[in-house]
């Protein structure tokens, strides 16, 4: 359950950098940077969520690093087709 709002707050984090994207540049080429700029991002997240996981809930960093893949792999696998996307357009 964890692992799902995590993600979910991933892909909501996403559409908030997009959305500034759309605010700042208004434009494609705007929003293909807002979501390049959220994969970075997303990764610190991700692995700070890894960090909590290995140091306040008692998981092992082998336990936790299938659940950092999927973390952070789906949204930013949103945010590379949105690049794609907008970078396209």
């Amino acid at each position: 359950m964890h692992t799902l709002m995590v993600v979910s707050g991933g892909l909501l984090l996403l559409a908030t950098f997009l959305w500034f994207g759309g605010l700042w540049g208004n434009d494609a080429t705007a929003l293909a940077l807002a979501a390049k700029v959220f994969v970075p991002a997303w990764l610190v997240v991700s692995l700070v969520n890894l960090w909590v996981g290995v140091s306040h809930a008692g998981y092992s960093v082998r336990d936790e690093l299938p659940v950092l893949l999927i973390v952070f792999a789906i949204p930013a696998v949103v945010a590379a087709v949105a690049a794609w996307h907008f970078g396209h357009s």
